[in-house]
């Protein structure tokens, strides 16, 4: 089984769950964290059972992800 990265967004509205290395759109949404999780881990499969094994990058380039914050001024 291959291992995916999975970034999880929290917005005013809900959580956005989406994979690194993965060709083409998949993304997954909840009110929780959880619900997101488990949204997009559904949608990886989907997207794995329609499209096939080629979906995934054979060695994905992301090795962490971190998130950085800068100020811009407008």
């Amino acid at each position: 089984m291959k291992s995916i990265k999975i970034i999880i967004e929290k917005h005013a509205d809900g959580y956005v769950a989406y994979p690194l290395g993965l060709k083409g759109v998949v993304v997954g949404e909840g009110d929780t964290y959880e619900e997101a999780l488990t949204d997009v881990k559904s949608a990886i499969r989907f997207h794995i059972e329609t499209f096939g094994t080629e979906v995934l990058e054979e060695e994905s380039p992301v090795l962490e992800a971190f998130i950085a914050e800068a100020g811009a001024a407008p």
